[in-house]
């Protein structure tokens, strides 16, 4: 799922926008779930989307940056800064390999 770019890493994400909460919520199909508050018009669910995260990874904003799907619920996401596996442990469960699927994937 997390694949190492020249700067930092990239992935996978699966939005589901209007959520009650938003926060890294594990994975769907090899892809990072993410859900957000935000509705996905004029940007305002991209622009969650980068500040759960930024927030989540300890990065500035200005290091995530949404390579692809911008206007689909599934995006390739780069984040700049960051490892591998400083990734997988802040991001998945307990840093956990996401092809594994159990209860918090569903």
């Amino acid at each position: 799922m997390f694949r190492p770019t020249p700067h930092g890493v990239a992935f996978d994400v699966r939005v589901v926008p209007r959520s009650g909460r938003a926060g890294v919520a594990g994975t769907r199909d090899a892809a990072l779930l993410v859900r957000l508050h935000a509705p996905p018009v004029e940007g305002a669910a991209n622009a969650e989307l980068v500040e759960v995260l930024a927030r989540a990874l300890g990065v500035p904003k200005r290091a995530v940056t949404i390579v692809g799907g911008e206007r689909n619920r599934l995006k390739q996401v780069r984040v700049d800064g960051v490892t591998e596996e400083l990734a997988r442990d802040r991001l998945t469960p307990a840093g956990r390999d996401p092809g594994d699927r159990d209860r918090f994937d569903r």
